[in-house]
């Protein structure tokens, strides 16, 4: 059974996100959309909401499981008996930072295990996380930068006083 792992912070998901999660779900049986907790970063979104929302933007795709962890990928990969972990691309930018991450997680796994450089759409490749909160905190328009869900998630977040200062 091929599994295969897309991991990230998810703070929030984003339609970029989402266009690299419709692709690489058809690339094998299983995709686990791994949640990450990075202690050295402010999340906006908690562990669960940010599981919860990626769950929700993901219901649509039959073979795909959401999961969270901290600590390091290459534990994760080994744990779950992942085969292959895609990672995103932006733009070139990206690129560097994240052959470095590749080469560094291909000495932990160990044999057997790939990753695969999937290209955002041109349609999504200037959209950050961090973009769409500043955006929206400002009250600028995300539509069409997120799943409805996290739009939705957002304005709650706000509603009830924990998500920033947007008036």
């Amino acid at each position: 059974m091929k599994r295969i792992l897309y991991a990230g912070s998810f703070d929030p998901i984003t339609n970029g996100h989402m266009d690299i999660i419709n692709r690489a779900a058809r690339l094998g049986e299983t995709l686990v959309v791994g949640v990450i907790q990075n202690p050295s970063k402010k999340s906006f979104f908690s562990l669960e909401e940010r599981k919860e929302l990626a769950r929700r933007c993901t219901a649509h795709l039959p073979n795909v499981e959401v999961d969270c962890f901290s600590g390091l990928l290459a534990r994760y990969v080994k744990e779950h008996n992942i085969d292959t972990v895609v990672r995103g691309l932006r733009a070139t930018m990206d690129f560097e930072s994240e052959i470095q991450m590749a080469q560094m997680n291909a000495r932990l796994y160990g044999e057997g295990v790939e990753t695969i450089f999937l290209m955002t759409s041109p349609d999504y490749s200037f959209v950050s996380s961090s973009m769409v909160k500043e955006v929206f905190l400002l009250d600028g328009d995300i539509n069409g930068l997120v799943p409805e869900p996290v739009l939705q998630g957002l304005n709650d977040k706000v509603k009830s006083g924990l998500g920033g200062d947007k008036k």
